[in-house]
């Protein structure tokens, strides 16, 4: 290596030439800076009226020699990190300085940005001798934890501080003697021990980021916190959450570029790859956040097509997950080679859209166009069978609500299916119907949904629509909500929403409340008072006996009612004809009685 980098502008032919003769010098693999080094480049800095820099490897050779300004030091592109579990990137820097400044924190930021091993600051004295010194590194999470106890601070403080580093001095460069690869050595093992930087069943591990624009924070901290579950679920691992409230997002980065560089520091500091917004991205922010982090970058979108890519197991299912899919990537083609291709594979890009992650625009409209030619196909099947089921009168009742809420262990209690049911959101993903029989020889289909959530992705919903027409074809409703959560209200709304955008929202509904046996009998009282409804246990089978009765009655009983009494009317207002004038009557017309068929 002989390339100089940074603020060349004015230097003499003479000057490069003491500049580049640095390349030539090698550190022992002990040192961390020897006397030698140290005190040609705080002479070279004072000669030049700038910070002098230099990085060595852990071999001893020097990488960068680097001219700054007065004040600081700009440091290039230093290309790609070490391969590996490696928490660092196998450099460190060390920079002579000439105000004595010591550790700064742009040195601590591009510490943990660049993933330096270590960073070692030199004084230039007035003679040009070297002075004080200061180096940096990294701690350990569990480290760092201790250290913000001591200081009597929450262990699980957010945000980037002085506890994720340390910073140490030395008097001299000439009596210190610390063993340098022993030092870095066991700076890696102890990162390797930390618990924080265990994987979790060799999960990802990912950050979590919200920004706070136009709601309440107690609205963002419970959508966070329904991000986070979205993560477990997805399958990764949450090592740290972020919120940030502005009056407006940042056009580049959504979040503001120093948070962002927060963020990346905490990635570095607990292992993360993947970071994970409570919102959607749009194509550029994608491409600029990935670009300057280095990491995988999802939305609340990406993470949701993720679990139902997951979770799709019937031909119907995968495909509307692919037209999804394909609909969200579409319009984000262009950035893909750069913001999302490290997903391939993995969280955000498995399922059955995978293989077209680098399709361009013209195969992307034929594959959209294969696939909702397909569907509209299986459309037409789900309705055959939902018409044969009107023509032997078995009315539909649809179970819908907010996702995890006990749709499909509530299906399972009341027909003695065994449908799989796990505390996990989007359980369910493919409708299921079961018969149930009442009293009279009278049979109903039950059929499962698959669960709503704030926000629900419009690609979703419109890939998913021939199945959601099971809603809207419902005789009856069964709206779950999880009696035992803080924000029913908040669920109950959504759906609400949600039906309404499915033009379902007029079809007679049964708000079912479950989950009642975590519920004491005053809070179950209260809540029955202020919202009515039916209180039952679908584990317990608590109050199952009085909402088959509901359904029954609204089902069979109003019905036959209602149809008795319109007959009623109907005879009531039927007009007495004189038999004299029947032969003045227009004769019948067959479209008013079509013949029967079968």
């Amino acid at each position: 290596m002989s390339d100089l980098y940074g603020n060349l502008e004015g230097l003499k032919s003479s000057q490069v030439k003491s500049l580049k003769a640095l390349y030539d010098r090698r550190l022992p693999q002990d040192r961390f800076v020897t006397p030698e080094l140290a005190r040609r480049m705080t002479e070279l800095a004072r000669e030049l009226h700038r910070q002098l820099a230099v990085t060595v490897d852990r071999v001893g050779f020097i990488e960068h020699v680097i001219v700054g300004d007065a004040h600081q030091v700009f440091i290039p592109d230093l290309g790609r990190a070490r391969a590996g579990e490696a928490r660092f990137r196998g450099l460190r820097l060390i920079v002579a300085q000439l105000r004595g400044e010591g550790i700064t924190k742009d040195n601590l930021t591009d510490l943990g940005l660049l993933r330096l091993d270590t960073i070692v600051t030199l004084a230039a004295g007035i003679d040009g001798l070297p002075g004080d010194i200061e180096y940096a590194y990294a701690l350990p999470p569990e480290e760092a934890r201790a250290a913000r106890e001591a200081r009597g601070e929450a262990s699980d403080s957010k945000g980037l501080d002085d506890t994720m580093f340390r910073v140490e001095k030395r008097p001299s460069v000439h009596r210190w003697e610390e063993d340098y690869k022993a030092f870095i050595d066991d700076l890696e093992a102890r990162f390797t021990r930390s618990g924080a930087l265990k994987r979790v069943d060799g999960r990802q591990r990912a950050i979590l980021v919200a920004v706070s624009l136009n709601q309440s924070a107690q609205e963002a901290r419970l959508s966070l916190e329904e991000l986070e579950r979205l993560t477990t679920t997805a399958g990764l691992e949450v090592v740290d959450r972020a919120l940030q409230v502005r009056r407006e997002a940042d056009m580049r980065f959504l979040i503001g570029k120093g948070k962002l560089q927060e963020l990346l520091l905490k990635a570095m500091h607990l292992g993360a790859e993947v970071l994970i917004f409570d919102g959607e991205l749009s194509p550029s922010q994608l491409r600029n956040i990935a670009t300057e982090t280095e990491l995988a970058v999802l939305d609340r979108t990406q993470l949701i097509l993720d679990i139902f890519a997951q979770r799709a197991t019937t031909r119907e299912g995968k495909l509307q997950v692919e037209l999804a899919q394909l609909r969200y990537r579409k319009p984000r083609l262009a950035i893909m080679p750069t913001a999302m291709s490290r997903l391939t594979g993995g969280i955000g890009g498995r399922g059955p859209g995978e293989t077209k992650l680098e399709i361009n625009r013209r195969r992307a409209d034929e594959r959209l166009d294969r696939v909702a030619a397909q569907l509209k196909e299986l459309g037409k099947q789900r309705g055959r069978r939902r018409d044969r089921r009107k023509r032997v009168n078995l009315p539909l009742v649809a179970i819908c609500g907010y996702t995890n809420a006990g749709k499909s262990t509530l299906l399972n209690t009341m027909t003695n299916a065994k449908v799989d049911a796990e505390d996990k959101l989007f359980a369910t993903l493919d409708p299921t119907s079961r018969r149930m029989r009442f009293p009279e020889e009278r049979e109903v289909i039950l059929t499962d949904t698959v669960g709503f959530i704030r926000r629900l992705p419009k690609e979703l919903i419109e890939a998913f629509r021939s199945t959601l027409e099971e809603v809207v074809e419902a005789d009856l409703l069964l709206h779950v909500v999880d009696a035992a959560s803080d924000e029913k209200d908040v669920h109950m709304r959504e759906v609400d929403r949600v039906l309404k955008q499915l033009d379902a929202h007029e079809i007679p509904r049964i708000i079912v409340f479950n989950k009642a046996d975590q519920l004491s009998p005053e809070a179950q009282a209260e809540l029955q008072q202020e919202r009515g409804g039916l209180l039952v246990s679908a584990l317990t089978r608590e109050g199952l006996d009085a909402l088959l009765v509901e359904v029954e009655r609204q089902l069979f009983r109003d019905r036959a009612a209602k149809a008795n009494s319109a007959q009623r009317d109907d005879d009531e207002d039927e007009e007495v004809i004189d038999p004299e004038s029947w032969d003045e009557l227009p004769a019948p017309s067959t479209d008013d009685h079509p013949a029967s068929g079968g």
